[in-house]
């Protein structure tokens, strides 16, 4: 069977892929920087990378039918200093850049390469004397520009590293990932964690639109990219509906406490102290059609935000 290379594969997201593609009878091969840590089994191995002094196991490229690029610094990790947001954006475009090299450089028979990417690209909804861009009504589409704001630029520079990889025969797949709903860490968690209080954490006025994805469709999705040579270009990896943070939040509550749980909601002064310049992107409202991506013939398991709760909240 095929092996897909996996940077970035000991993460959440990484786990996820790992999992469905083993069921699918895939093998996979992880880089990381301490393949020393990880226990090689029959299906799964560890291999060794370095962006920072841009070293890589050429032999695991060359053993590579497919690469799936996710690595990248968490967002939500620490405040945004000067220097972290420096490091979230060197963490994917070097990491990028080490990948387009080794192709380059290696024999090889990757066929295709799927990079992570974000729904930061859009920035926030936007009004203009035209249109109100980025909500229910009008959400952003693939072709729409980046934002102005930290992510907005970051997404562009980290789709644009990896673009040299298409020079060289490869097809080239970008997911712009919605926010991810997982047990195993991730916004899920920080928004259960109120509940054990009998509190729902409403954010601000809650009225800012999620565009969302459940962990496991986010998996299958990665999966579908690899196998349908159809698939190419840029596409939103998000749920079909978008949901106002309130409303996620109070589905949450009412399926994990019934009635027994109080709204309470978090103003948006506390929200800065607390994040900082990180609290811009907590508020930001961003409806993202998940149109494209259905279109080419993916089906959502968990296309409502109840529908995906539900699953979640399955012991």
């Amino acid at each position: 069977m095929a092996t897909v290379l996996i940077t970035g594969g000991t993460g959440l997201i990484g786990s996820a892929i790992t999992r469905e593609l083993l069921g699918k009878g895939y093998d996979v091969t992880i880089l990381t920087r301490f393949p020393e840590k990880y226990t090689n089994t029959r299906r799964v191995s560890y291999a060794g990378w370095d962006i920072d002094n841009q070293t890589i196991d050429e032999n695991a490229v060359m053993k590579a039918d497919h690469i799936i690029h996710l690595a990248g610094s968490g967002l939500a990790d620490k405040r945004w200093t000067g220097r972290r947001k420096k490091q979230i954006l060197e963490s994917r475009t070097k990491g990028s850049e080490l990948i387009v090299r080794a192709l380059a450089e290696n024999e090889n028979k990757v066929k295709t390469v799927t990079s992570a990417s974000g729904i930061g690209w859009y920035g926030g909804s936007t009004i203009s004397l035209s249109r109100t861009r980025g909500t229910g009504k009008d959400p952003f589409m693939e072709a729409d520009p980046p934002g102005h704001d930290f992510l907005g630029h970051t997404c562009r520079e980290w789709e644009s590293s990896i673009d040299p990889v298409s020079l060289n025969g490869k097809r080239l797949i970008k997911l712009r990932m919605g926010i991810v709903l997982s047990n195993e860490g991730g916004a899920f968690l920080e928004f259960k964690k109120p509940l054990r209080f009998g509190l729902a954490t409403i954010l601000a006025s809650g009225k800012q639109v999620v565009s969302w994805i459940h962990i496991e469709d986010l998996a299958r999705l990665y999966v579908y990219a690899i196998e349908n040579e159809k698939i190419e270009g840029i596409y939103n990896a998000v749920a079909p509906y978008p949901v106002t943070n309130k409303n996620l939040v109070l589905e949450l509550a009412r399926q994990s406490k019934g009635k027994y749980f109080v709204p309470v909601y978090v103003p948006s002064f506390l929200l800065k102290l607390l994040f900082g310049e990180l609290s811009i992107e907590v508020l930001k409202s961003a409806a993202v059609s998940s149109e494209k991506i259905r279109n080419a013939g993916f089906t959502f398991l968990y296309p409502s935000i109840k529908s995906a709760i539900q699953k979640l909240m399955i012991p």
